[in-house]
């Protein structure tokens, strides 16, 4: 049963073990790329919370990226 009033948003991942033959992607880039500076100086939860009505109350959920 859906609850009235929730956002059909992905769900993030609990887990929190880092895979032991994969690494991070943090680990993988050069944070001194001037797009990786850039990424980190934007206030994405003020972004997240101006788009957030655009997200529906009804329907499938939808799928976690990650």
């Amino acid at each position: 049963m859906v609850e009235i009033g929730v956002k059909m948003l992905p769900k993030t991942p609990t887990h929190t073990q880092g895979n032991l033959f994969q690494s991070s992607l943090p680990d993988m880039l050069d944070i001194q790329d001037p797009l990786i500076i850039l990424a980190d100086s934007i206030d994405w939860q003020k972004i997240e919370e101006q788009i957030i009505s655009f997200y529906s109350d009804k329907g499938r959920p939808a799928k976690p990226i990650a």
